[in-house]
């Protein structure tokens, strides 16, 4: 019997519980009711909130249902309970289980402990989605059978049965899914690490200590992959345990990836380094985007050639909700930037075009500073439309300093995404880009980040 046979035959007759439905638990649900597993669905909805076609699709193949503000007053009654990347790894509750014995684990942790194939997984507070899409590109364009997941593609403990030990997986994974961690990848990137999440985690330490099980787990046979040019993440570099690869805009590692005088993007092994490609030739826009590649690059050296790197370089176009071209309508170019969910993200895409722009920000509060918006929105926005909770905070960053001119940045107030794209194209010229980069989060008024920006691209597709 294989490992991953056991691991469904030892649930059978344990009371499984899964917190909340979503991406990562609804096909992992219907795994395994078809498994013969006990299931109960624990949910803050009520069953009139809840979605009705998936209520019942889930009563019927045998799932019970606790739901409603008290769902999580029986965690003691389970045996397993599944937690979504959104339940917070030290509630209470959830502490007061484990304390009774209950298991608490996640769907990434138990693909992690099951997977056959090699495992690449990123993190990082800025820049992870588009490193961890690069990755599976250049392994997919090298011809490899990549499976991609974490907090991108599919969920990927429903497909299990279906890896086999040659494919390449590959998983994007935030401090949320860290935290609880107790294995690592056989390749780990960290991109940066900058303040985030700071309305969950109590503070700096412990966002960092969730990052570091990225790292802290791996053999003397695994890679580490770290930003030379990001103090925080350098600061981790002794608790490597495998082979290290730096990568750096600004100087030449030893063994890494990195950006030479003449701008070509170059990989040394240590002994000799390899021209790839002049970075002027890669598709997507930034300098953020070169840091991406150099990731990337440092990531799956070894595995694919340097001439497939640069091939899927030049024509990859970027990842949803990223400085994502959505229009350009009076020759106003708008773009799509909802990932942005930390003032660094924000920063990054002020910078990236070379002149004064209009940005629509502001969202859910993080409780993380807005400090560094200050000087990017001062030097590179000429309009600012302000939407969300956050709206007084960042204007308050943004205007009180010296750096702050009136006559230069023009700070205006939404209700509404609606009412701040039509205050956008109001104030917009031929010529100018308005990018919605919102530097929060969008639980104030969205679900979740692309939803926001799916009905950002709805709004501006429909201006006439």
């Amino acid at each position: 019997m294989s490992k991953t046979a056991r691991f469904f035959e030892g649930l059978k007759g344990k009371k499984v519980a899964f917190i909340g439905t979503g991406v990562s638990h609804n096909e992992l649900i219907t795994l395994f009711l078809k498994k013969g597993i006990d299931v109960t669905v624990l949910d803050r909805k009520t069953e009139e909130q809840y979605d009705a076609e998936l209520l019942n699709k889930f009563k019927s193949a045998g799932a019970g249902f606790i739901l409603g503000e008290a769902y999580l007053d029986s965690l003691a009654d389970f045996d397993v309970v599944y937690r979504t990347p959104g339940m917070y790894y030290n509630h209470p509750k959830l502490l007061e289980a484990r304390e009774r014995g209950v298991v608490i684990t996640s769907e990434m942790e138990s693909f992690f402990e099951l997977c056959p194939c090699r495992i690449f997984a990123i993190t990082g507070s800025n820049g992870k989605t588009t490193t961890t899409t690069l990755i599976s590109e250049f392994l997919k364009a090298e011809g490899y059978t990549v499976w991609l997941g974490g907090n991108i593609g599919k969920a990927l403990l429903p497909r299990i049965e279906s890896i086999s030990e040659d494919d390449y997986a590959v998983v994007e994974l935030s401090s949320f899914q860290l935290i609880s961690m107790r294995q690592s990848p056989d390749v780990a990137v960290i991109t940066n690490i900058s303040p985030n999440h700071l309305d969950v985690h109590p503070n700096m330490e412990e966002y960092i200590a969730a990052k570091c099980n990225i790292l802290d787990h791996q053999s003397a046979f695994s890679r580490a992959v770290l930003n030379l040019d990001n103090e925080e993440t350098m600061k981790l570099r002794d608790r490597v345990r495998g082979s290290l690869n730096l990568f750096s805009r600004l100087e030449k590692p030893e063994v890494g990836a990195y950006l030479d005088s003449s701008r070509n993007i170059c990989y040394s092994d240590g002994r000799k380094s390899v021209k790839i490609m002049p970075a002027s030739d890669i598709r997507i826009p930034g300098e953020h985007n070169i840091e991406n590649i150099l990731a990337a690059v440092c990531a799956v050296w070894g595995d694919v050639s340097a001439e497939t790197i640069a091939k899927v370089a030049r024509s990859f176009g970027g990842v949803e909700h990223r400085i994502e071209f959505v229009r350009e309508l009076d020759g106003v170019k708008y773009y799509n930037d909802s990932e942005a969910t930390s003032p660094q993200s924000t920063a990054v895409c002020l910078r990236s075009f070379g002149k004064r722009i209009i940005v629509i920000a502001g969202g859910y509060d993080k409780k993380i500073p807005f400090d560094p918006l200050t000087e990017p929105m001062n030097r590179f926005a000429k309009v600012l439309v302000l939407i969300g909770a956050t709206a007084p905070k960042i204007e308050k960053a943004v205007t009180d300093t010296p750096l702050y001119d009136p006559a230069k940045l023009k700070i205006l107030h939404a209700g509404s995404m609606r009412e701040a794209v039509e205050l956008a194209r109001g104030n917009a010229v031929s010529g100018d880009v308005v990018a919605m980069s919102p530097a929060c989060a969008s639980f104030d008024m969205y679900p979740n980040c692309k939803v926001r920006g799916r009905d950002f691209k709805e709004i501006v597709n429909s201006l006439k």
